[in-house]
């Protein structure tokens, strides 16, 4: 798998309260929630982010409530992956349920500025800042994450494996 896009940075403890704000969760749409994303934290995000992009964050991203409305929000608007320092354990298992590629990398998210162009080979754990031309080393995704990732996530993934049409 691999991923190029625009870096928005963002600090520590983004909670999932601030990823898609509670107010909105009385939608499971993707899109709607899209346009929501971030909103309370940067109120330019939607309307900035492009299909690709990459969000950077510090420590501690997606604590809070365990809501897997978040890293739908995230995906929808278009961010195809999530490099931090550290990660919430519950956002970390939600992410990858729902297909969005994270990757813990401390020196990458140090170098990555605002708007530098980023690319990430999800399946060798290389992360490049295209910008400085500066190179990073995350931990690769095992096959069974690399699998359900690519397949858009858990459930897609299962229904692939028990042989049932896979849905959007």
């Amino acid at each position: 798998m691999k991923f190029k896009g625009t870096a928005h940075r963002y600090g520590r403890d983004i909670d999932t309260d601030v990823i898609i704000p509670a107010r909105y969760l009385t939608t499971s749409d993707p899109a709607e929630l899209a346009k929501h994303a971030l909103e309370d934290l940067d109120d330019t995000f939607a309307g900035r982010v492009q299909q690709g992009d990459i969000i950077v964050a510090e420590e501690n991203f997606g604590c809070g409530s365990s809501r897997e409305h978040a890293p739908i929000a995230i995906k929808a608007a278009g961010v195809d992956a999530v490099i931090a320092k550290s990660f919430a354990r519950i956002f970390y298992r939600n992410a990858i349920n729902t297909g969005l590629a994270i990757m813990e990398c401390p020196e990458a998210v140090d170098a990555i500025s605002q708007g530098d162009v980023v690319s990430v080979d999800a399946d060798a754990g290389i992360i490049t800042d295209e910008t400085t031309g500066e190179t990073f080393q995350a931990q690769p995704f095992p096959p069974f994450i690399r699998e359900i990732i690519e397949a858009g996530g858990l459930i897609n993934r299962t229904r692939a494996v028990l042989g049932n049409e896979v849905s959007a």
